[in-house]
Protein backbone atom coordinates (compact mmCIF):
# COMPACT_ATOMS: atom_id res chain seq x y z
CA UNK A 1 0.00 0.00 0.00
CA UNK A 2 1.13 3.56 -0.77
CA UNK A 3 1.81 5.16 2.63
CA UNK A 4 1.03 8.59 1.16
CA UNK A 5 -2.63 7.60 1.35
CA UNK A 6 -2.38 8.03 5.13
CA UNK A 7 -1.40 11.71 4.79
CA UNK A 8 -4.98 12.92 5.25
CA UNK A 9 -5.38 11.27 8.66
CA UNK A 10 -1.96 10.47 10.20
CA UNK A 11 0.01 12.35 12.88
CA UNK A 12 2.87 14.52 11.70
CA UNK A 13 6.11 12.93 10.53
CA UNK A 14 9.41 13.95 12.09
CA UNK A 15 10.37 16.30 9.24
CA UNK A 16 7.06 18.19 9.58
CA UNK A 17 7.23 18.85 13.33
CA UNK A 18 9.56 21.93 13.35
CA UNK A 19 7.53 23.69 10.63
CA UNK A 20 4.21 23.05 12.37
CA UNK A 21 5.64 24.27 15.68
CA UNK A 22 6.52 27.62 14.10
CA UNK A 23 3.03 27.81 12.57
CA UNK A 24 1.55 27.33 16.04
CA UNK A 25 3.66 30.16 17.46
CA UNK A 26 2.30 32.42 14.72
CA UNK A 27 -1.32 31.47 15.43
CA UNK A 28 -3.22 34.17 17.32
CA UNK A 29 -5.71 31.82 19.00
CA UNK A 30 -2.96 29.44 20.11
CA UNK A 31 -1.11 32.36 21.67
CA UNK A 32 -4.22 33.45 23.57
CA UNK A 33 -4.57 29.93 25.00
CA UNK A 34 -0.91 29.79 26.01
CA UNK A 35 -1.15 33.21 27.64
CA UNK A 36 -3.90 31.79 29.81
CA UNK A 37 -1.32 29.49 31.43
CA UNK A 38 1.29 32.23 31.99
CA UNK A 39 -0.57 35.58 31.74
CA UNK A 40 2.29 37.57 33.25
CA UNK A 41 4.71 36.78 30.41
CA UNK A 42 4.91 39.08 27.37
CA UNK A 43 4.43 37.36 24.01
CA UNK A 44 8.14 37.59 23.12
CA UNK A 45 9.20 35.94 26.39
CA UNK A 46 6.51 33.28 26.04
CA UNK A 47 7.78 32.38 22.56
CA UNK A 48 11.32 32.22 23.91
CA UNK A 49 10.20 29.88 26.67
CA UNK A 50 8.34 27.64 24.22
CA UNK A 51 11.31 27.52 21.83
CA UNK A 52 13.62 26.47 24.65
CA UNK A 53 11.20 23.69 25.56
CA UNK A 54 11.13 22.64 21.90
CA UNK A 55 14.90 22.32 21.66
CA UNK A 56 15.78 18.67 21.14
CA UNK A 57 12.28 17.65 20.02
CA UNK A 58 12.59 15.33 17.03
CA UNK A 59 9.63 12.98 17.32
CA UNK A 60 5.98 13.22 18.36
CA UNK A 61 6.82 11.27 21.52
CA UNK A 62 9.53 13.84 22.31
CA UNK A 63 6.84 16.52 21.95
CA UNK A 64 4.51 14.63 24.29
CA UNK A 65 7.20 14.28 26.93
CA UNK A 66 8.58 17.83 26.78
CA UNK A 67 5.34 19.76 26.18
CA UNK A 68 2.30 17.71 27.04
CA UNK A 69 3.57 15.74 30.04
CA UNK A 70 3.99 18.82 32.31
CA UNK A 71 0.55 20.12 31.31
CA UNK A 72 -1.14 16.77 31.90
CA UNK A 73 0.69 16.35 35.20
CA UNK A 74 -0.57 19.81 36.22
CA UNK A 75 -4.11 18.65 35.44
CA UNK A 76 -3.61 15.63 37.70
CA UNK A 77 -2.39 17.83 40.56
CA UNK A 78 -5.08 20.49 40.18
CA UNK A 79 -8.12 18.50 39.11
CA UNK A 80 -7.90 15.01 40.63
CA UNK A 81 -7.49 13.40 44.03
CA UNK A 82 -5.03 10.96 42.52
CA UNK A 83 -4.44 9.06 39.27
CA UNK A 84 -3.76 5.33 39.63
CA UNK A 85 -2.93 2.58 37.17
CA UNK A 86 -3.22 -1.18 37.00
CA UNK A 87 -2.00 -3.61 34.33
CA UNK A 88 -1.16 -7.33 34.12
CA UNK A 89 2.06 -8.15 35.96
CA UNK A 90 3.36 -10.11 32.98
CA UNK A 91 2.56 -7.44 30.41
CA UNK A 92 5.38 -6.87 27.92
CA UNK A 93 6.03 -3.12 28.03
CA UNK A 94 7.97 -3.23 24.76
CA UNK A 95 5.10 -4.73 22.74
CA UNK A 96 2.58 -2.48 21.06
CA UNK A 97 -1.17 -2.87 21.53
CA UNK A 98 -4.45 -1.40 20.41
CA UNK A 99 -6.03 -0.17 23.65
CA UNK A 100 -9.83 -0.27 23.35
CA UNK A 101 -11.47 1.61 26.20
CA UNK A 102 -14.62 3.16 27.50
CA UNK A 103 -14.70 6.93 26.98
CA UNK A 104 -15.24 9.50 29.71
CA UNK A 105 -13.46 12.71 28.69
CA UNK A 106 -12.93 14.12 25.19
CA UNK A 107 -9.33 15.22 25.78
CA UNK A 108 -7.98 13.65 28.95
CA UNK A 109 -8.79 9.95 28.51
CA UNK A 110 -5.87 9.46 26.13
CA UNK A 111 -3.69 12.16 27.70
CA UNK A 112 -3.81 10.52 31.13
CA UNK A 113 -3.08 7.14 29.52
CA UNK A 114 0.05 8.53 27.86
CA UNK A 115 1.26 9.93 31.18
CA UNK A 116 0.66 6.60 32.92
CA UNK A 117 2.43 4.59 30.23
CA UNK A 118 5.44 6.92 30.32
CA UNK A 119 5.62 6.97 34.13
CA UNK A 120 5.44 3.17 34.26
CA UNK A 121 8.29 2.62 31.80
CA UNK A 122 6.37 1.47 28.75
CA UNK A 123 8.45 1.97 25.62
CA UNK A 124 5.72 3.79 23.73
CA UNK A 125 2.91 6.21 24.45
CA UNK A 126 -0.18 6.08 22.20
CA UNK A 127 -1.33 7.29 18.87
CA UNK A 128 -4.86 8.55 19.40
CA UNK A 129 -8.01 8.35 17.29
CA UNK A 130 -9.87 11.69 17.52
CA UNK A 131 -13.04 12.77 15.72
CA UNK A 132 -12.59 15.60 13.23
CA UNK A 133 -15.71 17.26 14.69
CA UNK A 134 -13.51 18.25 17.65
CA UNK A 135 -10.84 19.89 15.49
CA UNK A 136 -12.72 23.18 15.63
CA UNK A 137 -9.78 25.52 14.95
CA UNK A 138 -6.65 25.01 12.81
CA UNK A 139 -4.40 25.29 15.88
CA UNK A 140 -6.27 22.44 17.61
CA UNK A 141 -5.80 20.19 14.58
CA UNK A 142 -2.08 21.02 14.47
CA UNK A 143 -1.61 20.52 18.19
CA UNK A 144 -3.32 17.12 18.32
CA UNK A 145 -1.41 15.87 15.26
CA UNK A 146 1.81 16.90 17.01
CA UNK A 147 0.49 14.88 19.95
CA UNK A 148 0.32 11.60 17.96
CA UNK A 149 -3.35 11.93 16.97
CA UNK A 150 -4.86 10.53 13.79
CA UNK A 151 -8.18 11.76 12.48
CA UNK A 152 -11.47 9.87 12.64
CA UNK A 153 -13.81 11.45 10.11
CA UNK A 154 -17.42 12.09 11.13
CA UNK A 155 -20.64 13.01 9.32
CA UNK A 156 -19.90 11.14 6.08
CA UNK A 157 -22.13 9.57 3.46
CA UNK A 158 -22.32 5.78 3.41
CA UNK A 159 -19.83 5.58 0.51
CA UNK A 160 -17.42 8.02 2.16
CA UNK A 161 -17.72 6.18 5.45
CA UNK A 162 -16.71 2.88 3.85
CA UNK A 163 -13.58 4.41 2.32
CA UNK A 164 -12.73 6.31 5.51
CA UNK A 165 -13.18 3.21 7.70
CA UNK A 166 -10.97 1.12 5.42
CA UNK A 167 -8.24 3.76 5.41
CA UNK A 168 -8.36 4.16 9.19
CA UNK A 169 -8.24 0.38 9.71
CA UNK A 170 -5.26 0.06 7.40
CA UNK A 171 -3.55 2.85 9.28
CA UNK A 172 -4.15 1.25 12.70
CA UNK A 173 -2.70 -2.07 11.49
CA UNK A 174 0.28 -0.18 10.08
CA UNK A 175 0.79 1.85 13.28
CA UNK A 176 0.75 -1.18 15.60
CA UNK A 177 2.77 -3.58 13.47
CA UNK A 178 5.12 -1.45 11.35
CA UNK A 179 5.50 1.90 13.11
CA UNK A 180 5.60 0.04 16.45
CA UNK A 181 3.17 2.41 18.16
CA UNK A 182 0.49 1.78 20.74
CA UNK A 183 -2.91 3.01 19.59
CA UNK A 184 -5.81 4.20 21.77
CA UNK A 185 -9.36 4.29 20.47
CA UNK A 186 -12.76 4.37 22.17
CA UNK A 187 -15.00 1.30 22.03
CA UNK A 188 -17.78 3.32 20.39
CA UNK A 189 -18.29 6.55 18.50
CA UNK A 190 -18.45 9.36 21.06
CA UNK A 191 -18.87 9.06 24.80
CA UNK A 192 -21.55 6.93 26.40
CA UNK A 193 -23.48 9.79 27.97
CA UNK A 194 -25.12 7.49 30.53
CA UNK A 195 -21.86 5.58 31.26
CA UNK A 196 -23.40 2.34 30.00
CA UNK A 197 -20.23 1.31 28.18
CA UNK A 198 -20.74 -1.10 25.28
CA UNK A 199 -18.38 -1.96 22.44
CA UNK A 200 -19.95 -1.33 19.05
CA UNK A 201 -19.70 -4.27 16.66
CA UNK A 202 -19.12 -1.71 13.90
CA UNK A 203 -15.88 -0.62 15.58
CA UNK A 204 -14.61 -4.22 15.54
CA UNK A 205 -15.71 -4.59 11.93
CA UNK A 206 -13.66 -1.47 11.12
CA UNK A 207 -10.61 -2.94 12.87
CA UNK A 208 -10.83 -6.04 10.65
CA UNK A 209 -11.33 -4.23 7.35
CA UNK A 210 -7.71 -3.20 6.83
CA UNK A 211 -6.12 -6.58 7.49
CA UNK A 212 -4.40 -8.16 4.51
CA UNK A 213 -4.42 -11.93 4.93
CA UNK A 214 -1.49 -13.89 3.49
CA UNK A 215 -3.82 -16.75 2.68
CA UNK A 216 -6.81 -16.40 0.39
CA UNK A 217 -8.14 -19.83 1.30
CA UNK A 218 -9.58 -19.08 4.76
CA UNK A 219 -13.12 -18.67 6.03
CA UNK A 220 -14.54 -15.27 6.93
CA UNK A 221 -14.46 -16.28 10.59
CA UNK A 222 -10.77 -17.23 10.42
CA UNK A 223 -9.99 -13.97 8.69
CA UNK A 224 -11.89 -11.92 11.31
CA UNK A 225 -10.01 -13.64 14.15
CA UNK A 226 -6.64 -13.21 12.43
CA UNK A 227 -7.37 -9.52 11.77
CA UNK A 228 -8.17 -8.83 15.42
CA UNK A 229 -5.16 -10.83 16.65
CA UNK A 230 -2.94 -8.74 14.37
CA UNK A 231 -3.79 -5.68 16.50
CA UNK A 232 -3.05 -7.24 19.92
CA UNK A 233 -6.15 -5.66 21.47
CA UNK A 234 -6.00 -4.90 25.19
CA UNK A 235 -9.27 -3.70 26.80
CA UNK A 236 -8.87 -0.70 29.09
CA UNK A 237 -11.22 0.48 31.85
CA UNK A 238 -11.31 4.19 32.76
CA UNK A 239 -13.02 5.18 36.02
CA UNK A 240 -13.66 8.78 37.11
CA UNK A 241 -15.04 9.36 40.59
CA UNK A 242 -16.72 12.54 39.35
CA UNK A 243 -17.37 13.45 35.73
CA UNK A 244 -16.93 17.23 35.30
CA UNK A 245 -19.26 17.11 32.28
CA UNK A 246 -22.04 15.19 34.03
CA UNK A 247 -24.40 18.18 34.16
CA UNK A 248 -23.70 18.99 30.49
CA UNK A 249 -24.54 15.41 29.54
CA UNK A 250 -27.78 15.66 31.56
CA UNK A 251 -28.62 18.84 29.63
CA UNK A 252 -28.09 16.96 26.36
CA UNK A 253 -30.59 14.31 27.43
CA UNK A 254 -33.27 16.93 28.07
CA UNK A 255 -32.54 18.80 24.82
CA UNK A 256 -32.79 15.54 22.86
CA UNK A 257 -36.03 14.67 24.65
CA UNK A 258 -37.66 18.09 24.14
CA UNK A 259 -36.23 19.44 20.88
CA UNK A 260 -36.74 17.36 17.73
CA UNK A 261 -33.50 16.91 15.78
CA UNK A 262 -31.37 18.68 18.39
CA UNK A 263 -27.62 18.30 17.86
CA UNK A 264 -24.60 19.66 19.68
CA UNK A 265 -22.90 22.66 18.11
CA UNK A 266 -19.17 23.20 17.75
CA UNK A 267 -19.43 25.61 20.65
CA UNK A 268 -20.99 22.84 22.74
CA UNK A 269 -18.05 20.56 21.92
CA UNK A 270 -15.62 23.31 22.89
CA UNK A 271 -17.47 23.82 26.18
CA UNK A 272 -17.31 20.09 26.92
CA UNK A 273 -13.57 20.07 26.24
CA UNK A 274 -12.98 23.07 28.50
CA UNK A 275 -15.11 21.77 31.38
CA UNK A 276 -13.60 18.30 31.06
CA UNK A 277 -10.04 19.62 31.24
CA UNK A 278 -10.52 22.12 34.06
CA UNK A 279 -13.22 20.41 36.16
CA UNK A 280 -12.70 18.44 39.37
CA UNK A 281 -12.66 14.68 38.85
CA UNK A 282 -12.05 13.16 42.27
CA UNK A 283 -10.03 9.96 41.99
CA UNK A 284 -9.24 8.58 38.53
CA UNK A 285 -8.20 4.99 37.85
CA UNK A 286 -7.03 3.22 34.69
CA UNK A 287 -6.71 -0.54 34.40
CA UNK A 288 -5.55 -2.59 31.42
CA UNK A 289 -6.94 -6.10 30.96
CA UNK A 290 -4.88 -8.93 29.41
CA UNK A 291 -4.43 -8.83 25.64
CA UNK A 292 -7.26 -10.82 24.03
CA UNK A 293 -5.02 -12.75 21.56
CA UNK A 294 -5.12 -16.02 23.54
CA UNK A 295 -8.86 -15.70 24.14
CA UNK A 296 -9.41 -15.21 20.39
CA UNK A 297 -7.78 -18.62 19.83
CA UNK A 298 -10.65 -20.21 21.77
CA UNK A 299 -13.28 -19.00 19.27
CA UNK A 300 -14.75 -21.34 16.68
CA UNK A 301 -13.40 -20.06 13.33
CA UNK A 302 -16.32 -21.66 11.49
CA UNK A 303 -18.67 -19.08 12.99
CA UNK A 304 -19.89 -16.22 10.77
CA UNK A 305 -17.83 -13.08 11.26
CA UNK A 306 -20.90 -11.21 12.52
CA UNK A 307 -21.18 -13.71 15.39
CA UNK A 308 -17.45 -13.45 16.08
CA UNK A 309 -17.66 -9.67 16.33
CA UNK A 310 -20.59 -10.03 18.74
CA UNK A 311 -18.67 -12.42 20.97
CA UNK A 312 -15.55 -10.24 20.92
CA UNK A 313 -17.59 -7.15 21.82
CA UNK A 314 -19.14 -9.01 24.76
CA UNK A 315 -15.71 -10.18 25.92
CA UNK A 316 -14.20 -6.68 25.75
CA UNK A 317 -17.19 -5.27 27.62
CA UNK A 318 -16.87 -7.84 30.40
CA UNK A 319 -13.12 -7.21 30.73
CA UNK A 320 -13.78 -3.47 31.04
CA UNK A 321 -16.73 -3.82 33.42
CA UNK A 322 -14.80 -6.11 35.78
CA UNK A 323 -11.99 -3.57 36.00
CA UNK A 324 -14.01 -0.49 36.90
CA UNK A 325 -12.83 1.24 40.05
CA UNK A 326 -16.13 1.79 41.89
CA UNK A 327 -16.49 4.69 44.32
CA UNK A 328 -19.09 5.32 47.04
CA UNK A 329 -21.06 7.56 44.67
CA UNK A 330 -21.55 4.65 42.24
CA UNK A 331 -23.03 2.37 44.90
CA UNK A 332 -25.18 5.17 46.35
CA UNK A 333 -26.61 6.05 42.93
CA UNK A 334 -27.44 2.42 42.15
CA UNK A 335 -29.10 1.91 45.55
CA UNK A 336 -31.24 5.03 45.10
CA UNK A 337 -32.39 4.08 41.60
CA UNK A 338 -32.75 0.32 41.99
CA UNK A 339 -33.78 -0.02 45.62
CA UNK A 340 -30.77 -2.23 46.38
CA UNK A 341 -28.75 -2.16 49.59
CA UNK A 342 -25.00 -1.86 49.17
CA UNK A 343 -24.47 0.34 52.20
CA UNK A 344 -21.38 -1.67 53.16
CA UNK A 345 -19.62 0.20 50.36
CA UNK A 346 -20.28 3.69 51.75
CA UNK A 347 -20.94 5.66 54.90
CA UNK A 348 -23.68 8.07 55.94
CA UNK A 349 -21.15 10.84 55.37
CA UNK A 350 -20.49 9.58 51.82
CA UNK A 351 -24.22 9.61 51.11
CA UNK A 352 -24.65 13.14 52.42
CA UNK A 353 -21.66 14.36 50.39
CA UNK A 354 -22.99 12.78 47.20
CA UNK A 355 -26.44 14.29 47.71
CA UNK A 356 -24.81 17.68 48.05
CA UNK A 357 -22.73 17.01 44.94
CA UNK A 358 -25.78 16.06 42.83
CA UNK A 359 -27.64 19.20 43.94
CA UNK A 360 -24.63 21.35 43.07
CA UNK A 361 -24.49 19.84 39.57
CA UNK A 362 -28.22 20.36 38.99
CA UNK A 363 -27.72 24.01 39.92
CA UNK A 364 -25.33 24.37 36.96
CA UNK A 365 -27.87 23.21 34.38
CA UNK A 366 -28.85 26.02 32.01
CA UNK A 367 -31.42 24.28 29.81
CA UNK A 368 -34.69 26.27 29.51
CA UNK A 369 -37.47 24.91 31.74
CA UNK A 370 -35.30 22.34 33.47
CA UNK A 371 -37.08 19.11 34.39
CA UNK A 372 -35.34 18.60 37.72
CA UNK A 373 -36.65 15.10 38.36
CA UNK A 374 -35.58 13.94 34.88
CA UNK A 375 -32.18 15.63 35.14
CA UNK A 376 -31.57 14.09 38.55
CA UNK A 377 -32.44 10.63 37.28
CA UNK A 378 -30.04 11.12 34.35
CA UNK A 379 -27.23 12.21 36.66
CA UNK A 380 -27.79 9.29 39.01
CA UNK A 381 -27.89 6.87 36.07
CA UNK A 382 -24.44 8.06 34.92
CA UNK A 383 -23.02 7.05 38.29
CA UNK A 384 -25.13 3.90 38.74
CA UNK A 385 -24.42 2.20 35.39
CA UNK A 386 -20.77 1.30 36.06
CA UNK A 387 -21.96 -0.43 39.25
CA UNK A 388 -24.76 -2.22 37.42
CA UNK A 389 -22.39 -3.44 34.70
CA UNK A 390 -19.77 -4.55 37.23
CA UNK A 391 -22.35 -6.54 39.20
CA UNK A 392 -23.66 -8.14 36.03
CA UNK A 393 -20.15 -9.05 34.85
CA UNK A 394 -19.33 -10.66 38.19
CA UNK A 395 -22.23 -13.08 37.74
CA UNK A 396 -21.06 -14.26 34.30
Amino acid sequence: MDLNEFDEIRPYNEDEIPVVFEELLADRQFNLVMRGFVPVLPKRMLHGLLRRRFKGVKTAQDFQIRFMKPIVQLSVWRCTNGLTFGFPSDMDKTRCHLFVSNHRDIVLDSAYLDLLLYNNDFDHTCEIGIGDNLLIYPWIKKLVRLNKAFTVRRGLTAHEMMRSSLLMSQYIHYAVNEKNENVWIAQREGRAKDSDDRTQDSVLKMFAMGYESRSADISEGERAIAALKHLHIAPLAISYEHDPCDYLKAEEFQYKRDVAGWKKSKQDDLQNMKVGILGKKGHVHYEIAPCIDEWLDTLDPSLPKKEIFRLVAEHIDREIHLRYRLYPCNWIAMDELDGTDNSSHYTASDKKAFESYVNSRLALVSVPNPDTAFLRERLLTMYANPCRNYCQAEKC
